[in-house]
């Protein structure tokens, strides 16, 4: 039986806490809504907390799929990390602890499938979420951009490794280098969309799919996602090509362009790159 909506965060109980993401369930699947339209659906970190949590509420009642979906209808499904929270220059943006890698790998991590719902325009690390969901669903109009390059942040190891194994290198160099929106028939031929489908059937389809996998043997599901997870990962790397890894992106985020990028974006200006 459908529950209601609900938010999962303390707002509903009268805290002044605001609630970016709500959840529901109907039967065995779960749904995450993105509900912060008039920040775009950036992601915030107070809207990156709130869906940890929600991942971690509808696992523990007990769903054998989850949904995340933004507002039906809308522009925009996550203009990506919420550019105004990035660190100051000099410190790594994307570093282990940080809360989008943190979130990417509780969506990775998450015991049960989790599906994409997408429609409208997809950004910067909205983009590595999806790719961190277990499928995705697009409907007409969506796109996908990699924009890292378009404000001078050297995106992580972790995340390129995402982007490869969905859907290979030189296609991944492409989004990375062009940072140009990847139309959904593109983004569907190459692998990073699971199903491209009309904007009025996309509900009706997703919602099937996730069906079809919530009748299925739960432990089972469970188990094969988990040995995904760690077939997915790849070689480990050696110390030294680690420590290479982090050298590289540390002068990125060192530099007078990275404090351009940032700042360029908060002025609502076209960034001026030197190459220092």
């Amino acid at each position: 039986m459908s529950q209601p909506t609900s938010p999962t965060s303390p707002a509903a109980s009268g805290a002044a806490e605001p609630t970016y993401i709500l959840r529901k369930i109907d039967g065995r699947i779960g749904t995450l809504t993105i509900n912060h339209e008039d920040k775009l659906n950036c992601l915030s970190h107070l809207l990156m907390d709130q869906l940890m949590s929600g991942l971690e509420q509808l696992v523990q009642e007990g769903v054998n799929v989850i949904v995340l979906r933004a507002n039906p209808g809308v522009k925009v499904w996550s203009a990506g990390h919420d550019i105004n929270e990035l660190p100051e220059p000099r410190r790594d943006p994307l570093s282990y602890g940080d809360p989008l890698e943190t979130l990417l790998r509780r969506i990775q991590d998450c015991e049960v499938p989790v599906i994409a719902m997408v429609e409208g325009t997809v950004w910067g690390g909205a983009c590595d979420l999806c790719c961190s969901c277990d499928m995705v669903i697009a409907t007409d109009g969506s796109t996908f951009a990699m924009t890292p390059a378009k404000i001078g942040i050297p995106y992580n190891a972790s995340g390129l490794i995402h982007f490869i194994n969905h859907i290979g290198v030189n296609k991944a160099k492409e989004m990375f280098f062009t940072a140009r929106p990847t139309p959904v028939t593109e983004a569907w031929n190459n692998g990073f969309v699971n199903h491209h489908v009309p904007a009025d059937d996309l509900e009706r389809f997703t919602y099937d799919l996730a069906g079809r996998i919530a009748k299925n043997a739960p432990l089972a599901v469970r188990a094969i996602k988990a040995q995904f997870r760690l077939l997915t990962r790849g070689a480990l790397l050696d110390a030294e090509t680690a420590e290479r890894i982090q050298a590289i992106r540390r002068k990125v985020y060192d530099s007078a362009d990275y404090a351009e990028g940032i700042q360029s974006f908060k002025d609502k200006r076209p960034p001026v790159f030197r190459g220092v």
